[in-house]
């Protein structure tokens, strides 16, 4: 018992000592997601304050900050403080010898160093893919997803607003992605993590991006709006569930996309019922609500 107390709290405060080295610029630059992330919101928001789509959107929209401050936590805070329990599950894995290895379908060694990422991309997106939909398909999942879509304005920041139970789900889940792939990250994977954050930060964004014909692949903000729109298709749990790629949404006919004006209304019926505050937010959804509830 005692090596997992202190392999607990090891891995917080190693998680800590990294995330101020990363403020204090004393680790690599391609491992600096602290100030990664720092980079990719501002170059994101000038463009949405040079090319705005929605005109009539304030520079500091509805809940700007609130986001902002929810970048950090979700990216950071909570990640320093869960750390201390994957590194419990990681020592319970030794001692009985789970091997993560034994549950490989991919041997990504055999292929080229673009090769790794391209797989590694594809499966951590399907994953995040499919957990999306589940977030959104199930009322108990649901309510801890309403966190995200209760933005009524959208901008890049709204990208990591989300309740820290979501973590709880994906992180897992994620995990068991890397263990298909033989248990490890390309070692240049910071390249995919890095794109999947630019990516996030855009198609939350104010400006409008369709890619072209790429809008196939690659998610954008047109089709993002309206997963968060208030009103979707009569008999849908959602729409538009892709994270960095749309592919899955055309592949598996969840793709919606009626007009590109955005102008349309954000939220889910009820959301006037989600607390404003940050503190209030992180208690939201262990209580079931009354009456019927529907995603959005």
């Amino acid at each position: 018992m005692n090596k997992y107390i202190y392999g607990f709290g090891n891995a917080i405060e190693g998680s800590i000592n990294w995330t101020w080295k990363s403020i204090c610029f004393d680790v690599p630059w391609y491992t600096n997601y602290f100030w990664g992330l720092f980079v990719i919101s501002l170059l994101v928001w000038v463009l949405e304050i040079v090319f705005p789509w929605r005109k009539k959107q304030s520079i500091f929209r509805k809940d700007f900050w609130l986001d902002a401050f929810y970048m950090y936590f979700n990216f950071f805070i909570f990640s320093i403080i869960i750390s201390g329990f994957y590194k419990v599950i990681e020592l319970f894995f030794i001692e009985f010898n789970i091997k993560v290895t034994s549950l490989a379908i991919f041997n990504l060694e055999i292929l080229p160093v673009w090769g790794k990422l391209l797989v590694f991309f594809i499966t951590l997106d399907f994953v995040q893919w499919f957990t999306h939909i589940l977030l959104h398909k199930y009322p108990l999942l649901w309510r801890f997803h309403k966190i995200h879509h209760s933005v009524k304005e959208m901008g890049f920041a709204a990208h990591l607003r989300y309740h820290w139970m979501e973590n709880i789900l994906y992180k897992p889940l994620k995990t068991i992605g890397v263990m298909l792939l033989g248990g490890f990250e390309p070692e240049q994977a910071y390249i995919v993590h890095f794109f999947a954050i630019a990516i996030g930060h855009l198609n939350h964004s104010n400006i409008k991006i369709t890619w072209g014909a790429l809008k196939y692949i690659l998610n954008n903000p047109v089709m993002h709006l309206y997963h968060h729109a208030y009103t979707i298709p009569e008999g849908k749990y959602g729409v538009n569930f892709g994270i960095s790629l749309s592919l899955w949404d055309y592949i598996f006919r969840t793709n919606y996309i009626p007009e590109s004006e955005g102008k349309i209304a954000l939220g889910f019926e009820g959301d006037e019922k989600v607390p404003s505050s940050f503190l209030s937010q992180l208690t939201f959804g262990f209580k079931k609500e009354k009456g019927k509830n529907k995603t959005a």
